[in-house]
């Protein structure tokens, strides 16, 4: 049974990183946070905080899409062709093979989620121009560039001499070149000097990605759920509309919730999405514990968990084949 499980969590991570639109969200996320020093330095005396809140902006929306345009692939496409009966067929029951789904999607979905959290620690360990004296921070640039430039050149060798999908090559070897020079600018700091005191790196940075890919997290199994049902346009509606109702439940139920039973059903069922959004943190200079970190983890499991039955339960007696009920 576990066989089975993993076989379908890692040919669905292979295929959703094989997916076009996988790598151009990466493309675009890498871009936008490329930009978000320069973008930020417009401000006037918010500009390492808005620099911030852009890059976890960044974050969290490539999360959403990667987890949407995922799922549609590897779930709503092989209902809506009938491969998935050749799967159902072997036989796999529904809810491992549903699982499994969400395990491979899972897997990618973080993996993108790494990939790019790398390079927001670096864009904040660049930080803001802010002054015309400023110099740049040429330790981060040469970091980036030698990773950018080696994921390239190795990716084009391997495909060219191995036939290697160049797209799914890079993100995986950018991955690992790339924490091999986060790991470096772990210990070198602006001037070339071995000094890990002052490599500008903030414990509240990596705690905030945790946090953000908890909520990540939490959209691949939505988009798992919607797209037992729908098709992959209505599944982005109904995520971005999750999404957004998550991100001001606070207000729109929470506060209700002891007056009115439809705000606390609302409450209980729509995702909080707050809870993992530490915009507030930013501007109020706090930190974020460990134990909101344990608190945020509890939070996602049990979503999770709540939302694939769910799932499980509509993919039960979903028609997959012509005249055939599973």
């Amino acid at each position: 049974m576990l066989g089975k499980l993993f076989t379908i969590a890692k040919n669905t991570t292979f295929e959703t990183l094989r997916q076009p639109i996988y790598i151009i969200i990466i493309i675009c996320a890498l871009l936008l946070l490329l930009l978000a020093p320069a973008i930020s330095m417009y401000t006037l005396d918010e500009d390492v905080k808005l620099l911030r809140e852009l890059a976890f902006s960044t974050l969290f929306l490539a999360g959403l899409f990667i987890s949407v345009f995922s799922a549609g692939g590897a779930v709503t496409e092989e209902i809506e062709t009938g491969t998935i009966t050749t799967v159902l067929s072997k036989p796999i029951p529904r809810p491992l093979f549903l699982i499994g789904k969400f395990a491979g999607l899972a897997f990618a979905a973080a993996l993108a989620h790494y990939f790019l959290s790398i390079a927001m620690l670096m864009a904040i360990r660049h930080g803001v121009l802010e002054r015309a004296s400023d110099e740049p921070d040429w330790v981060v640039i040469t970091a980036a560039a030698v990773v950018l430039l080696l994921t390239v050149f190795i990716s084009a060798l391997l495909n060219y001499f191995y036939e290697w999908h160049f797209p799914s090559t890079a993100v995986v070897l950018g991955t690992i070149l790339g924490s091999a020079g986060l790991l470096f600018l772990a210990f070198v700091d602006r001037n070339w000097k071995v000094n890990p005191s002052q490599n500008g790196f903030h414990l509240f940075d990596i705690n905030a990605s945790i946090l953000l890919l908890f909520a990540v997290l939490i959209t691949v199994a939505l988009a798992v759920l919607f797209s037992t049902r729908l098709n992959i346009i209505l599944t982005l509606l109904s995520c971005v509309g999750v999404f957004l109702l998550g991100l001001i439940t606070d207000w729109l139920f929470g506060r209700l919730a002891d007056k009115f039973l439809w705000a606390k059903i609302g409450y209980i069922l729509v995702p909080n999405f707050q809870v993992f959004w530490v915009s507030d943190a930013i501007y109020e200079n706090k930190q974020v514990p460990a134990d909101y970190l344990l608190m945020g983890l509890y939070y996602a499991v049990l979503y999770i968990s709540a939302i694939l039955f769910i799932a499980i339960a509509l993919f039960q007696n979903r028609q997959v084949g012509q005249n055939r009920q599973y």
